[in-house]
């Protein structure tokens, strides 16, 4: 039987999630063989090669918005966990305390800085290895204690130091005077205070100034001290992955959402137009004007402004005059770096990841078949 042709409005329609007032319907997807008779849906990487499309709408250092569209929600759904859990970044791991008399506790302030963002070099960062840290007995499969781990060295950690003493600010201060900043001298220990002391190679791959590793944010308060306190302590750097700890996650959130779609079934003119425009976000609907005295007609402008509140189904008047839905496989992606890579970068690292594992995954399934 020779294939079934598919009108580009068919082809539309099963690819739209229903969002109606009380329920959301067509949620499955249907592009699989064997659904629609006649008609071959048999994924092809030649179609997939042809039609996929990465389209960015904001790209800054920190913050990403781009679109992956045609794409299976499978798919998505593992780049945005790669994004938040696999792409390996540094972070401090180990806090040595020499002095700590501030009023923070040891663990609380080893906490603090372990969250700081770090920074540095991007050819540097890459050439740096994972740490072999040891296993304990009960996580140790030859039962022999712990297991050999690596010795600190140039190429899988980073030395970090942070000494801090309070003191009161010289000469008479004012009557009445109570600003710390005034009245003491390092009353507030930063992000910035924070020292990186280079060894070995890291001379070479983080060259000063603008390589050097350092916090993200200089401006993070990591504590508050009186005269007489001081912090004095050494921070050791390694790599992770999210999975292992949240410290390592490279971004702030990655997220995603479906591309809004609102069809205006029936003309909607005058005060109704206008109060259909305040249904939604600012820029989704504009307002046209028909003719020099005309009234005021509804018209879509920016679907991907919309949140898909639904407000317009609640209004009776807007009833069969409106349909809203979600294209299924239009996913619209939202990442914010931490500040170690810039933002559009992690989406690449999140392909060449996900390409990893498809390579382990086949060179498997060939071992298992021989």
């Amino acid at each position: 039987m020779a294939p079934v042709s598919v009108s580009p409005e068919e082809a539309r329609r099963r690819k739209i999630v229903g969002v109606n007032a009380e329920t959301v319907t067509h949620v499955s997807s249907t592009d699989f063989p064997g659904h629609y008779p006649g008609e071959d849906h048999a994924w092809s990487l030649e179609k997939f090669a042809k039609d996929f499309t990465v389209q960015f709408h904001q790209n800054s250092p920190y913050e990403s918005t781009f679109s992956l569209f045609p794409l299976d929600a499978s798919i998505a759904n593992a780049f945005r966990r790669i994004l938040i859990a696999e792409i390996p970044t540094l972070a401090i791991e180990y806090v040595f305390i020499h002095n700590n008399t501030s009023i923070i506790q040891d663990e609380v302030l080893a906490a603090r800085l372990g969250l700081v963002p770090l920074t540095g070099r991007l050819e540097g960062l890459n050439w740096m290895q994972f740490y072999k840290r040891p296993v304990s007995d009960e996580h140790d499969a030859s039962g022999g204690g712990e297991t050999e781990r690596d010795t600190a060295a140039d190429n899988n950690t980073v030395v970090l130091k942070l000494q801090k003493e309070c003191s009161w600010a010289p000469g008479q201060p004012k009557e009445g005077e109570t600003d710390p900043n005034v009245l003491y001298i390092n009353s507030n220990v930063y992000a910035k205070d924070i020292e990186f002391i280079p060894t070995g190679r890291q001379f070479k791959e983080f060259p000063s100034p603008d390589g050097l590793i350092r916090p993200v944010n200089p401006d993070i308060l990591l504590a508050k001290m009186r005269p007489g306190q001081t912090i004095d302590l050494e921070m050791h750097c390694v790599k992770g992955i999210g999975a292992d700890h949240a410290k390592f996650s490279p971004v702030a959130t990655a997220s995603y959402r479906l591309l809004p779609t609102i069809d205006i079934l029936k003309p909607i003119v005058g005060q109704e137009a206008r109060k259909f425009a305040r249904c939604f976000p600012k820029g989704v609907i504009g307002l046209e004007q028909e003719g020099e005295e005309g009234e005021v007609r509804a018209v879509v402008r920016d679907t991907m402004r919309d949140t898909v509140s639904r407000e317009c189904l609640r209004h009776e008047e807007f009833k069969d005059k409106v349909k809203l839905g979600r294209v299924r496989d239009h996913f619209i992606f939202g990442v914010e770096s931490t500040g170690q890579f810039e933002s559009d970068l992690l989406f690449l690292e999140s392909v060449k990841i996900l390409k990893m594992k498809c390579v382990r995954l086949k060179r498997s399934l060939a071992n298992v078949t021989r």
